[in-house]
């Protein structure tokens, strides 16, 4: 078969579909069209395609032609675990079995993560030396800050949620946990920690892996088993491979080598992207940061670290009194020369750990390596603070509150995270390949525009040839006037500095009751959803779940098994739920999404844009509170049959004048402020 024998992709497209049993839907087709003619092309496309347009099937079949018929390899990069999972399980090998016996040979698919992602199999013989007290004298799951230290480095490439593969067995102990690792060594094909379940926690979890900076690489003993490399090799020998934003994120800060060269990248659930490339580009540097380096610099590399030692206790002493907050010219003086003095002795350090003289040659040792990594990641964020120019970056200092439950480990933190993204994301990502972004929520206020921006992608895309990309909605399977309405409580008061309002808690009471449960409440903040959890467990009858009462599965679970119980909670719940049925017939939006005032890269990055001339407020503030909203009101309707109410209990997105911009975010419900109106539809559909 030559390649111009092959099937288009709308042809295939239809056998894929076929084969589930499903019929022809006209958006997943136009998708499947455009999203062939993009990579063909070479011109970016965003692609809005609704829940229940069938989007994967419509980018993997046209991604996997492209591959196999012109011999370039796409990458496809999810946002969330759940997603990738189905990719690589459910949708893809469909695709193969489906798809592949019309194109000139099988297409081949690779799974590829984070190096930290993957056991190590040197390690687990014994070949790197271990931390802190004897591993089996330790308890179940110490606290951050104490061990190793890598708490202050987590994995980039694990993306946020619950914890992978399933929840760990909280009775167990750590020595519990790292036995059973060590036997899975011996059983796994994959050492993928995403293929061990139930899950370890991460404690135990570091005590089988190694970060990339830490491998011994070529010269490892063990090289021909090693699971990462494996993986690494079958990337560069697929036609598809299947990755994270978080993986994309490292590749577009500076290490383009974790991706294997491809003529195209396919990004789902492209809404994230930005945020997941700032969180990997986003540095920090606390005392006990630089006293884990100085540990494994003496204990390991066999060298003294005075210099390091008294750069350490400076910077201690000025982060005891650091101030918690962003600074807009750059790190204060004293903290900037303390910070320049880490740098210099870490740059000297690095020095003296590098082999000398006749044992250049030879491998460095599992412990050395560990040491020059740890030294190498610390004058590389020390340098980036104390520069002379930080004007690329917003840099701030975070104190954990006093007391409170949530202050994490109590250390005091300097931060570095880029200022902007679209010019990286332009440079390391789309400089020699075609990018197809595909979300159920791309267009911000009726336009591509926001997205296209944060995505380095400049002008208005349309056919007209004025811009490099092209914008395209395919709309949605759903009804969503006849399906869902969306209710603005007019009549509240604004949302002040309180949690919650009296007012507010008897328009929730009122419409819970009429819907007899059977509610998601999306909450702007962990102690609005505790406050209004705990009153209407006092008003209602019925069973009130919050967000922290358990894990985020199960208390899901527990939601969509009963149609009479409420589930509270905050930013998980608003992208991650995905409950079709009677379970959910209510959606709560306690107030407009907007960014926390004292949130540093948002209000860094909305300053600039007004130095430039724009909008910061509209940019900034009202896209990430469009995006949210957009995302949260897209729970409530997740198949045909589904039926509801959106009730956002805050009067400004009906009486501000970005409220136009923020609905033309949202599906396009049937809209009212008449709260008796939807009570009474509430009761019908609860009976």
């Amino acid at each position: 078969m030559t390649p111009a024998d092959a099937p288009d992709a709308p042809q295939l497209l239809d056998l894929a579909v076929g084969a589930l049993g499903g019929g022809r839907r006209e958006g997943q087709r136009r998708m499947a069209e455009a999203v062939a003619e993009a990579v063909d092309d070479g011109r970016h496309l965003l692609v809005q395609a609704g829940t229940g347009t069938g989007k994967s099937l419509a980018y993997l079949v046209p991604a996997v032609r492209h591959a196999v018929v012109d011999g370039k390899r796409v990458i496809v990069s999810t946002a969330t675990l759940a997603l990738q999972r189905q990719v690589v399980t459910r949708d893809l090998p469909l695709v193969a079995e489906t798809v592949g016996p019309k194109l000139p040979r099988a297409p081949k698919v690779a799974l590829l993560k984070g190096w930290h992602n993957y056991l190590c199999k040197h390690k687990v013989t014994g070949g790197y030396p271990v931390e802190g007290a004897t591993l089996f004298d330790l308890p179940a799951d110490p606290g951050p800050g104490e061990g190793s230290g890598a708490e202050q480095h987590p994995a980039p490439s694990r993306p946020p949620g619950p914890r992978r593969g399933g929840r760990p067995d909280d009775s167990a102990t750590l020595a519990d946990h790292v036995r059973r690792l060590h036997a899975w060594a011996d059983e796994t094909d994959t050492g993928d920690r995403d293929d061990l379940v139930p899950g370890v926690p991460d404690k135990a979890w570091r005590q089988v892996s190694v970060t990339a900076l830490e491998c011994l690489g070529q010269r490892c003993p063990l090289l021909a088993e090693c699971f990462p490399e494996r993986a690494r090799a079958a990337a560069r020998d697929a036609d598809v491979v299947v990755t994270n934003h978080a993986m994309l994120g490292i590749a577009v800060s500076g290490s383009p080598g974790v991706l294997p060269e491809h003529d195209a990248v396919v990004v789902d659930e492209a809404h994230e992207l930005a945020e997941r490339v700032t969180a990997a580009a986003t540095v920090d540097l606390s005392l006990t940061v630089v006293e884990h380096a100085a540990r494994l610099a003496r204990r390991h590399g066999g060298t003294e670290t005075e210099a390091l030692d008294a750069a350490s206790q400076r910077l201690g002493s000025l982060l005891a009194t650091a101030p918690a907050e962003r600074f807009p010219l750059g790190l204060p003086d004293d903290l900037r020369e303390a910070v320049g003095a880490v740098r210099d002795a870490a740059r000297e350090l690095l020095t003296r750990l590098k082999p000398q003289g006749a044992g250049k040659q030879e491998a460095p040792d599992a412990g050395m390596k560990m040491a020059q990594s740890a030294v190498l990641q610390l004058f590389e964020v020390a340098e980036r603070m104390a520069a002379e120019d930080t004007t690329a970056d917003v840099l701030w200092c975070s104190r954990p509150p006093e007391n409170a439950p949530w202050a994490g480990d109590g250390v005091t933190r300097l931060h570095a995270a880029p200022l902007a993204v679209a010019g990286l994301i332009r440079t390391h990502l789309l400089g020699e390949a075609t990018g197809v972004f595909t979300s159920a929520t791309l267009t911000l206020g009726g336009t591509f525009d926001p997205v296209a921006r944060s995505l380095g992608l400049a002008g208005s895309g349309g056919s007209d040839g004025t811009a490099d990309w092209t914008g395209l909605d395919v709309g949605s399977p759903f009804d969503y006037p006849r399906q869902g309405i969306l209710y603005v409580a007019r009549h509240l008061p604004a949302p002040g500095r309180e949690p919650t309002t009296d007012a507010q808690l008897d328009e929730i009471a009122g419409l819970i009751e009429a819907a007899g449960g059977r509610t998601l409440g999306l909450f702007s903040s962990r102690r609005a959803a505790l406050a209004a959890a705990e009153a209407m467990r006092e008003r209602l009858d019925v069973p009130v779940l919050c967000q922290g009462d358990d894990q985020l599965p199960t208390l899901v679970k527990a939601f969509a098994d009963d149609p009479a119980t409420c589930l509270f909670g905050t930013l998980s719940l608003w992208q991650g739920v995905d409950v079709p049925g009677p379970s959910c017939q209510l959606v709560l939006v306690d107030r407009i999404p907007f960014p926390r005032p004292d949130d540093p890269v948002k209000a860094a990055r909305a300053r600039s844009v007004e130095q430039a001339g724009g909008n910061g407020f509209m940019q900034v503030s009202a896209t990430h509170a469009a995006l949210l909203l957009a995302q949260g009101a897209g729970r409530l309707v997740r198949t045909g049959e589904d039926r509801g109410v959106v009730a956002v209990l805050d009067p400004r997105l009906a009486t501000a004048r970005y409220g136009s911009f923020l609905t033309r975010s949202m599906p396009d419900f049937w809209p009212t402020t008449d709260g008796e109106l939807v009570r009474a539809a509430l009761r019908r559909l609860d009976t």
